[in-house]
């Protein structure tokens, strides 16, 4: 397998794109925003629209699987079929439901759908460092395997298909959590007084150091939300992690409020700033 095609070249996909490149995958990629595309000419064939791409593994880097199903309904999956489509791998956080009814979907068509969600923000994109939870039965992740370890250093194969989604899930209810906490902490020191900044690196040196720290340290001190990840897309993650976790009974104490904190910033018109920017809501609370 030497081949691949990627739809959606946005601050995720399109460094996953140029790494797969550099590894020798004859690529074909598609955007919406066709000068995204354009960008690529002389790496990868450009395509048009996404019913002419035309490899064996077709890639979706969209935000989530609404997209995906829009962009491909079932005439472009019988389209792909007959052009040699194998897989269709959705790097997307998502859904069980959605990854499980567009596997059915496809496997009509005779295409697999393997769920790989991807961890590790758009600094582990553009270094080739992401962690994927990968859904696919053994034989499938084994043939994907190469492909995926072209712009990921962990690469897990969590179980059958739609068990990534489950582990991005799981791993969301972190990221969110870590994300408030670190917000509540800098803004109780900032009201006591403490330097914010030192106080980063005292967490850094002890048991509260985690990778969303050193990623959203900066952004935080600053309060600069340039992109990153979405509060909008956070928030959507987490309602899917509070309906899985429904269906299943669990708590989820800390995730249903952290959902409800994400759903305020994203009401008062921050949902397309990084998700750090749920940091505001507790600097404009009032002092008692």
């Amino acid at each position: 397998m030497n081949d691949a095609a990627l739809i959606g070249l946005g601050p995720m996909g399109a460094p996953i794109a140029r790494h797969i490149a550099e590894h020798g995958y004859a690529l074909q990629v598609w955007n919406r925003t066709a000068e995204k595309a354009e960008a690529f000419r002389g790496t990868a064939k450009v395509a048009t629209d996404p019913a002419d791409l035309a490899a064996t593994v077709v890639i979706s880097a969209l935000p989530d699987v609404d997209q995906l199903s829009e962009l491909a309904p079932s005439s472009v999956l019988e389209q792909w079929a007959r052009s040699g489509t194998r897989y269709l791998l959705v790097l997307s956080t998502t859904s069980p439901d959605k990854i499980l009814s567009l596997a059915a979907r496809a496997a009509a068509y005779g295409i697999c759908v393997v769920d790989a969600p991807m961890s590790g923000g758009d600094a582990g994109a553009q270094a080739g460092t992401l962690s994927l939870m990968v859904g696919a039965d053994p034989a499938d992740f084994a043939q994907l395997r190469p492909l995926l370890e072209t712009f990921a250093s962990t690469v897990q194969n969590m179980g059958p298909t739609g068990s990534g989604a489950v582990a991005k899930l799981c791993n969301q209810v972190v990221v969110a959590g870590t994300l408030v906490a670190l917000a509540e902490s800098l803004d109780l020191a900032r009201r006591a007084g403490l330097s914010q900044a030192q106080l980063v690196e005292v967490l850094r040196g002890g048991l509260a150091a985690s990778a969303v720290l050193d990623l959203k340290a900066q952004k935080l001190l600053e309060r600069d939300y340039a992109l990153g990840g979405s509060a909008v897309n956070q928030l959507k993650d987490l309602r899917y992690a509070v309906g899985f976790g429904n269906r299943l009974g669990a708590e989820l104490p800390v995730t249903r409020e952290t959902t409800s904190l994400f759903e305020a910033a994203v009401r008062t018109g921050l949902g397309e700033k990084d998700h750090s920017v749920v940091q505001e809501l507790l600097r404009s609370a009032p002092r008692d």
